[in-house]
């Protein structure tokens, strides 16, 4: 249920500040997508979201990040009417989400992390009976679910119980139910969580095709070469607020595209491995404790030989040696685990004494 209790951001003054917010409703209603204004939402003392801010145009993906309690699964419930911002305003699908809930209802999909159809039906009743909710006429509703039925490759076990499909099966068919209806905005929590590799393509594939024809989609998402692959922008969330926002190229480029992965036989030796090669290294490594990988951004134009040579001198003798461009995960690591070290048990001075990762504003 909606809850009742909203408090907007506004501006101060009489008419010409109504009148300015009258224009920007106007305008947002026009364009449609996705868009918000200091979006935040406090449970008792815990603020779970702050100041969250969003422009998602239609016909693109936005690729929202963040650990488990960073604010993702907040920010979907407020933009898909079932909890209030405690401060802000949001729009969907050109409705703002605190004035006009029903009609956002009807122009959304929503596929959950955990399936929301209903095991006792087949998938191909499941579809239909969501068709006849979204007032599809029967004929309409059983070519709309043999549609997707085909899309998603269920046709073969359409007519079997769900509570007999496997768990990616089912997660497709939940995605199928939240398509029904085409909606214009499209809220995705985990798309592809048990989806093995093919279907994970296909269904890329499909999203693809949807953001082709119009459709927004607000994705959350823990593999980040999801994210890497399919958004046009990116917001990461880290305890409640956005630590960082644009394309992931523009993301990657932040914290240096070139790095080298120096894995050690000893944990011992990561600390002496970082020191090694700072003078090649743009910024503070990060450190990977369990793997006993140190991960070194370097300046573009330096050898992986001088790199050699320089664990050499130090008395290293590395396990292996990767230079790769930077990616999503390098971007989430940095910007969510900022106190990662490597570990000294025996030294009280070790995080004044060891490389901390850091990244540019």
């Amino acid at each position: 249920m909606y809850e009742s209790t909203v408090q907007h951001t506004t501006s101060g003054g009489g008419a010409p500040a109504a009148s300015a917010g009258a224009a920007d409703t106007l305008e947002r209603a026009r364009r449609g997508g996705v868009s918000a204004e200091g979006l935040a939402k406090r449970y008792g003392d815990l603020w779970a979201l702050r100041d969250l801010d969003l422009d998602v145009p239609p016909g693109t993906i936005l690729g929202l990040l963040g650990h488990n309690g960073a604010g993702k699964t907040t920010a979907i419930r407020i933009l898909t009417t079932l909890s209030a911002p405690t401060e802000g305003r949001a729009w969907v699908a050109g409705r703002e989400v605190a004035v006009d809930p029903a009609a956002i209802r009807r122009r959304i999909g929503v596929a959950a992390q955990e399936a929301t159809v209903d095991g006792l039906l087949s998938g191909r009743a499941n579809l239909e009976m969501v068709g006849r909710l979204h007032h599809l006429s029967k004929p309409d509703a059983r070519r709309r679910a043999d549609e997707l039925l085909e899309r998603l490759d269920l046709t073969d076990a359409a007519d079997r119980l769900v509570k007999t499909f496997s768990g990616g099966m089912r997660r497709r068919i939940d995605l199928a139910a939240s398509l029904v209806a085409s909606p214009e905005v499209l809220f995705l929590d985990e798309p592809t969580t048990g989806l093995d590799p093919h279907s994970r393509n296909d269904l890329w594939d499909m999203l693809r095709d949807l953001v082709r024809d119009g459709t927004t989609i607000v994705l959350t998402t823990q593999y980040l070469e999801e994210a890497d692959r399919l958004a046009d922008d990116v917001v990461v969330l880290d305890h409640g607020r956005t630590v960082a926002h644009g394309t992931p190229d523009e993301l990657k480029a932040r914290i240096g595209n070139d790095r080298v992965d120096v894995t050690v036989g000893r944990a011992d030796e990561l600390t002496v491995a970082a020191e090694a090669v700072r003078a090649f290294a743009t910024s503070k490594p990060s450190y990977d404790h369990d793997g006993l990988v140190v991960t070194v951004p370097v300046r573009e134009g330096v050898r992986l030989m001088e790199i050699v040579r320089a664990l050499d001198d130090a008395g290293i003798d590395a396990v292996d040696l990767n230079r790769r461009q930077a990616t999503l995960d390098d971007v989430f690591l940095i910007l969510t685990s900022p106190n990662q070290t490597a570990p000294d048990p025996t030294s009280a001075d070790s995080n004044a004494a060891n490389p901390q990762p850091e990244v540019q504003p």
